[in-house]
C-alpha cells in the first residue's frame, strides 16, 4: 500500500476515534452501575495490581498521564482510601504508590463490566485475527516510543 493511500485509510484516525468511543461507553456503564471510579481511574488502580509500588512519574509513564493528571488522579484514589502514599526509604520527598484491600476489591467488582464491554469489541473477531491486529498495533506502540516525549 502506498504511503498516500495509508494517510487516506486514516489509521491514526480510527485507533483514536476507537479509543474514544470505548472511553465514552465505558464511562456510561460505570456511571449506570453507579462504580465509586472512573475508567481512568481503573487503569491506574489496575497498573498498580500488576506493579504495585510505582512512583508517580512510572504510573505516569504506564498510563500515559501527563502529571497534572496523574496527581489528580492518585489525591482522588487516596481520599477514597483506593491507593496509599508511602516515603521511598532513599529518597525523602518521593512517594510511591500502592493499592490498598479496598482498592483491589473495587478493582474486582468493576472488572466484570470492563471484560464485557472488551468482549463486545471483539466480537466476530477470530482469535487469528486478533492474535495479528495485536501484534500490529504492538508494532505501532514500539514505533511510536521511539519519539515519544511527554512531561510526566
Amino acid at each position: 500500500m502506498e504511503q498516500l493511500d495509508l494517510l487516506k485509510s486514516r489509521i491514526g484516525m480510527k485507533l483514536v476515534r476507537i479509543g474514544k468511543m470505548t472511553r465514552a461507553i465505558a464511562v456510561q456503564r460505570f456511571s449506570a452501575k453507579n462504580f465509586e471510579i472512573t475508567p481512568e481511574q481503573l487503569m491506574v488502580l489496575s497498573a498498580l495490581i500488576d506493579h504495585d509500588g510505582l512512583y508517580q512519574r512510572q504510573l505516569g509513564m504506564i498510563t500515559l498521564k501527563d502529571r497534572p493528571n496523574i496527581t489528580r488522579i492518585i489525591n482522588i484514589l487516596e481520599k477514597m482510601n483506593f491507593v496509599t502514599r508511602k516515603p521511598d526509604v532513599n529518597k525523602r520527598k518521593i512517594y510511591k504508590i500502592f493499592v490498598t484491600d479496598e482498592g483491589k476489591n473495587v478493582v474486582k467488582k468493576v472488572m466484570p463490566t470492563a471484560l464485557e464491554l472488551w468482549e463486545n469489541i471483539v466480537d466476530g473477531v477470530d482469535e487469528d485475527e486478533l492474535e495479528i491486529t495485536l501484534k500490529v498495533m504492538n508494532k505501532f506502540k514500539e514505533n511510536l516510543m521511539k519519539d515519544m516525549n511527554i512531561q510526566i
